[in-house]
C-alpha cells in the first residue's frame, strides 16, 4: 500500500471517529430511546462501526503489526456481528464501542489530540 493510500485510510478513520463523537453527543438516553430518533441514532452508530472496521480490514498487516495494542481482530469481528447478525446487536455494547473503543482506536493511532 502506498503512503498516500495509508494516509487516506487514516484520514477516513479520523472522520469516522468524529462521526461517532457526533452520535455520542446526542446522549445515551436519546441513543437508547425506544422511538424513531433512537433507532436512527443506533443505525448511525452501527454504520460508523462498520465503516471503521472496513477501513481497519484494509490497513496493511505491517501497519497493524506496528500497533500491537489495538484489538484488530476484535474490531473486525464486531463489524461482522453488526453487518451480518443485526438481530444480535446489543445497544449497550454499541454505545461502549462508540464512546470508548472508537475514540481509543483514534488515540492509539495518533489521529486525535486527546
Amino acid at each position: 500500500m502506498t503512503d498516500a493510500r495509508l494516509a487516506r485510510r487514516l484520514s477516513d478513520l479520523t472522520a469516522f471517529a468524529r462521526e461517532a463523537e457526533h452520535v455520542v453527543a446526542q446522549g445515551r438516553d436519546r441513543y437508547l430511546a425506544d422511538d424513531a430518533d433512537g433507532a436512527l441514532l443506533r443505525n448511525a452508530g452501527e454504520r460508523v462501526l462498520i465503516k471503521v472496521a472496513t477501513v481497519v480490514e484494509k490497513l496493511p498487516d505491517s501497519f497493524r503489526q506496528s500497533h500491537p495494542n489495538v484489538p484488530w481482530v476484535a474490531i473486525m469481528r464486531m463489524r461482522n456481528l453488526v453487518a451480518h447478525h443485526y438481530d444480535k446487536v446489543n445497544a449497550d455494547l454499541m454505545w461502549t464501542a462508540l464512546t470508548t473503543r472508537i475514540p481509543g482506536l483514534a488515540r492509539e493511532l495518533g489521529l486525535t489530540e486527546d
